[in-house]
């Protein structure tokens, strides 16, 4: 990016955070002569705390594929722009996990690490999971053990000397890369980690399999974008809509694909796809995963009271004159959508700055 795109981005973004947070004229007219100085000298520039913390939450109002964004204003901001050897960024990722689980009382929260150098493209850090927790995959004589999506980030973190234990839930390490030296791998500790047993609340719907899952769903492979810089490890979380886990994670064919055993232990009628088996018995899979998370005092909301939080989202935004945009394919639950206010009306999935971008993998 050149200087005069970067500054184009830089004072579009300041317009918006001085607008919003109606700061003074004068202090708005200094900062951004200094970020326009700033880019002329160095090509390139660095955000405030205030103005990181802010472009972060707006990225989250503007995350069209979320339909969670009614708490955007509540995410807790972690500046990790100092972090620059293997140990303190680990350091960070260990303090996310272990203060966004909030001993289960999960709170939205991103930690972000130093912007991409513009000038060459660097990353000064990298981090190589999707999740900073997430199960492994194996290939095995017998079949798939464990989270099929796995599988091929297992094996590379097997290449680097990690060792699991060839269970269905196995907590894959972290990941993380300092500037162009080898990746490290560190195993995360089981006292930060807070993990679910599912059962259903009458039935024993897994044939007395231990089935669990992870507390907090916290996406760690996607850069975050505030006027012009790119953060590209910037690890972030709300907490889990019960269906991310019933209706994908465990139903999905290439997931954990529990939908025929969970129908085979309901009685169900499975010759015919007109019986709607896989209806019925997803219904229950998901009852499963809200009833365990709410007896183990850890936080979700099922899909039916995230859409109303998404239309009061709705709402408050139209009082403010802004308009919200959404992809209607990912804000619609995988469970009766057509029972939401969402199914029935469209979205324009325009792309708004600051937000949370898909970027290649490191380790691919």
């Amino acid at each position: 990016m050149n200087k005069l795109k970067l500054w184009e981005e830089a004072e579009a973004y300041l317009t918006q955070y001085h607008q919003e947070l109606e700061t003074a004229f004068t202090d708005f007219k200094n900062r951004c002569e200094a970020v326009k100085r700033e880019i002329d000298v160095y090509g390139t520039y660095q955000h405030t705390y205030d103005e990181l913390m802010y472009g972060a939450k707006l990225a989250w109002r503007n995350s069209n594929r979320c339909i969670g964004r009614l708490f955007w204003e509540r995410m807790d901001v972690i500046d990790a722009r100092k972090a620059t050897t293997n140990e303190e960024v680990f350091a960070y990722l260990i303090d996310h996990i272990k203060k966004a689980t909030n001993g289960g009382k999960v709170k939205p929260m991103i930690t972000i690490f130093q912007p991409e150098v513009i000038q060459s493209g660097a990353s000064p850090v990298k981090i190589w999971n999707h999740q900073l927790l997430r199960y492994a995959g194996y290939e095995t004589d017998e079949g798939i053990v464990g989270d099929p999506a796995s599988i091929e980030f297992t094996k590379v973190c097997q290449k680097l000397g990690w060792e699991g234990k060839g269970t269905h839930f196995d907590l894959l390490p972290l990941v993380v890369q300092v500037n162009d030296q080898p990746p490290k791998w560190q195993e995360i500790p089981d006292d930060v980690v807070i993990e679910v047993p599912i059962q259903h609340p009458t039935i024993d719907i897994f044939a007395g399999r231990e089935v669990k899952w992870y507390a907090v769903p916290i996406i760690s492979d996607m850069r975050l974008e505030i006027g012009g810089l790119s953060y590209v490890a910037s690890p972030f979380n709300g907490w889990y809509m019960g269906t991310e886990i019933g209706a994908r994670n465990f139903a999905d064919e290439d997931r954990y694909n529990f939908l025929p055993l969970v129908a085979s232990q309901l009685g169900l009628n499975t010759k015919h796809l007109s019986t709607l088996w896989k209806d019925r018995a997803l219904v229950e899979l998901n009852a499963a995963v809200l009833s365990s998370y709410k007896k183990a005092g850890v936080s979700i909301v099922d899909h039916h009271t995230a859409a109303k939080q998404f239309e009061i989202f709705e709402k408050q935004e139209a009082k403010h004159g802004r308009s919200v945009t959404g992809k209607w394919a990912w804000l619609i639950p995988p469970l009766s959508p057509a029972t939401t206010h969402i199914f029935h009306k469209p979205y324009d999935n325009t792309t708004k700055k600051p937000n949370y971008f898909y970027q290649d993998r490191f380790w691919e």
